[in-house]
């Protein structure tokens, strides 16, 4: 029984320092191929309208995006399992450490028995002839049969703990493992998604993606133009607090850093990324993905948001940016653009939440 816990316990520390030494794998682009010749009649060869091109490679980025969220929260939850399993670990190692001295201590007891000819204290008691030995015996008596039972009781207690470790490091790894094959899954879905998307922007001459990014362009500020319309900043008109002003000036520095899924800087970002390390450089921690940013951050109606708010874009949560004031945004759009400054309204509005509410 002894040697199958230890085992169990070897192996549960060795899967935490293997977790600990495994690498993260990092994101890559996949390469792109050259592009193909322009059809006869002026439009990309797959024959589509440019701006058909647009909407295909703006649905691409976006599934991306949903995959990456999935990835980075995959992610973060396997960092907290493997700080789990070692934590753990070190747990059953204190707890089979303390329960070898226990058992120490009772062998002791047994083999101090053994030496007095196996005669029980009881025994030797009742036979004394001295009356103050008698006393005195039995006040020791009382004090050792005592700590024995507080012995007995500890390592038994100590024995449940280490079975009740052994089982959530068991568990803790199941879960570990789901999320690595979870990571594993959606890096295919978003390399893919990324790739299509890249092929398809490969197809067009230069004009035609200079023409491409103006018809981006000119969706964003039609948005833009109708969310301002609606009258929205004429509620909007609070201050930025301490720490979102801090948020803000992080942000700011990061102007002009490429979007990069997963990435957390200082390098590059993802959107959740950015808005992430921001409110973590102002003091405050808040979750990585914009999903669990949505999901768990305390929510305010658009009228009623100030400068360092998060604005969560999009149906599926899958957009966030740092508003900064005067209706705009800083946020890392998607791959293949820079961290940047765009209109608080640009995109499809979810709702806004407030880190330090």
């Amino acid at each position: 029984m002894n040697r199958r816990r230890c085992a169990t316990a070897a192996i549960t520390v060795v899967c935490a320092l293997t977790v600990l030494a495994s690498p993260v794998q990092a994101a890559y682009a996949a390469p792109t191929p050259p592009p193909p010749p322009a059809s006869a009649s002026g439009l990309p060869a797959s024959g589509k309208s440019l701006e058909e091109v647009r909407r295909e490679i703006d649905a691409l980025y976006r599934q991306a995006a949903s995959a990456t969220d999935a990835y980075n929260l995959a992610d973060e939850r396997a960092k907290k399992q493997s700080a789990e399993i070692v934590k753990l670990a070190r747990s059953i190692v204190a707890g089979q450490a303390r329960i070898a001295d226990l058992k120490n201590r009772a062998g002791a007891a047994a083999r101090a028995q053994y030496r007095n000819g196996g005669i029980p204290d009881e025994a030797k008691l009742v036979l004394t002839d001295d009356p103050q030995a008698f006393l005195s015996g039995v006040g020791r008596l009382q004090q050792g049969q005592k700590a024995t039972k507080d012995l007995l009781a500890e390592l038994k207690q100590r024995q449940a703990e280490l079975e009740a470790y052994t089982k959530d490091a068991s568990a803790h790894w199941t879960q570990l493992e789901a999320n690595r094959v979870q990571q594993a899954r959606t890096k295919k879905q978003i390399e893919a998604k990324i790739a299509a998307a890249k092929r398809l922007e490969s197809q067009l001459e230069a004009e035609e993606r200079e023409r491409l990014l103006q018809l981006e362009r000119d969706e964003q500020d039609k948005a833009q133009t109708a969310w301002l319309g609606s009258g929205v900043l004429k509620e909007i008109g609070g201050s930025a607090s301490p720490q979102g002003k801090k948020a803000i000036e992080f942000a700011t520095a990061q102007l002009g850093k490429p979007y990069v899924w997963g990435a957390e800087g200082p390098g590059s970002y993802d959107c959740s990324g950015l808005t992430s390390q921001a409110w973590a450089a102002a003091g405050t921690g808040i979750p990585r993905t914009s999903q669990e940013q949505w999901r768990l951050l305390p929510r305010v109606d658009v009228k009623d948001m100030r400068p360092g708010d998060l604005i969560i874009y999009h149906a599926d949560a899958s957009h966030v940016g740092l508003y900064i004031g005067d209706g705009a945004i800083i946020h890392a759009p998607r791959p293949g653009r820079n961290v940047t400054v765009a209109g608080a309204g640009s995109m499809a509005i979810l709702g806004v939440v407030r880190p330090d509410k």
